[in-house]
């Protein structure tokens, strides 16, 4: 069995973070090992507390994982701190393995969740980076990213990873449609599903990104990756258990 791992942080109603980077990876058919990085308490309607993992453990528990399997993949998520960040770099930087980067630092609904001084950080795990998801607003706040800004878009073709930049969304033949898009190199690819009207969102970004490092795990290419991971969103938001009473979780099943 093919085995991943992925650094982030615990969301404790399960439905994002490393629950559901797991559930994904099980979905999926690999097995997910996890490194923490901080403790959340918090449920569908809002975080309430955080409690940061040092940096010290964070390390040891990447390396224990590292010494013992033959890890196929590994997935980044929220890293919350300088310390941490340099700590993820330190170890990945001579790591020969696909590293799939979701630099977590502004939700969907733009609340921040990382200092400002960390967020220049981030940028310093491109160059290890095999491919970077970040949502519109970390892609705004990174590359003062806009669909109409060529500046901005040039800023992405120079950087030395794969982008896909999620959770846009068009008007097609009257239709609303989920958009995410993919820059690489000079080249720009765009993934559609049609849009769903719901609040069963809560853990969408966390998933697609695990789900495309199982995919990358189990052979298939980036762009296989990304449609295979946003079809399985697309499921997931479609048959949410539509629990909680906030932006509920969504269904970690493949196939439905």
């Amino acid at each position: 069995m093919n085995v991943v791992l992925t650094i982030a942080g615990s969301d404790s109603s399960g439905g994002a973070g490393i629950q559901a980077d797991l559930k994904t990876f099980e979905a999926f058919g690999v097995f997910g090992c996890s490194a923490l990085t901080v403790l959340t308490a918090q449920n569908t309607t809002g975080v309430t507390s955080i409690s940061e993992i040092s940096f010290s453990f964070v390390k040891e528990q990447i390396e224990a994982v590292l010494k013992d399997f033959d890890v196929k993949a590994i997935k980044i998520g929220m890293l919350f701190s300088n310390e941490i960040i340099d700590t993820v770099r330190e170890i990945i930087k001579d790591l020969d393995i696909p590293i799939i980067f979701d630099p977590v630092f502004i939700s969907k609904a733009g609340s921040k969740l990382l200092n400002d001084d960390a967020v220049e950080n981030l940028k310093t795990l491109f160059e290890y980076s095999t491919i970077i998801t970040p949502n519109l607003f970390e892609a705004k706040a990174l590359f003062d990213y806009d669909t109409l800004n060529e500046e901005s878009i040039k800023k992405i073709q120079e950087l030395p990873c794969r982008v896909v930049i999620k959770n846009d969304k068009v008007t097609k033949d009257e239709e609303v449609l989920s958009l995410d898009t993919l820059f690489e190199n000079k080249e720009k690819r765009v993934f559609y599903t049609k849009l769903i009207d719901t609040t069963n969102t809560h853990g969408t970004g966390c998933s697609f990104s695990s789900a495309i490092t199982a995919n990358i795990a189990l052979g298939k290419s980036i762009e296989e990756s990304i449609k295979i991971s946003k079809d399985f969103i697309y499921n997931a938001v479609k048959n949410a258990p539509n629990i909680g009473h906030g932006m509920g979780p969504i269904a970690h099943k493949k196939g439905l």
